[in-house]
């Protein structure tokens, strides 16, 4: 399947274009956020790039400002939603969970968290 394939039907790419529902967290302009829908924390945002990358990996290569980006939203969240402490998560394939191929960070927070 071609990128531009695999973009058209990625269900971020659709939550991003406003084609599917989401529960916005925040927005700019290369970068989108929203709550998951099976949280695994009080607070469980997903960060996402707008530009389609399939994982973290693919990001770090072709774009590190916006890998850097995200990370300072994830930071962003993490300190408006509770006191700063939080887990930032990459599943990058599906040996690791990645369920949804669009690069996407899991900012979990808001409680103590178990290691």
């Amino acid at each position: 399947m071609s990128e531009a394939n695999e973009a058209n039907d990625c269900l971020f790419c659709k939550i991003i274009a406003g084609e599917i529902p989401s529960a916005k967290v925040y927005e700019d302009e290369t970068t989108y956020a929203f709550k998951d829908i099976n949280p695994k924390a009080k607070v469980h945002v997903l960060v996402v790039p707008k530009r389609h990358y399939a994982n973290v990996a693919e990001l770090a290569e072709k774009d590190p400002a916006e890998l850097a980006h995200i990370a300072e939203v994830a930071a962003s969240i993490a300190r408006d939603a509770y006191n700063g402490s939080f887990r930032l998560v990459f599943n990058t394939g599906l040996d690791a969970g990645q369920t949804v191929f669009h690069v996407h960070a899991h900012v979990l927070t808001g409680e103590t968290l178990d290691e």
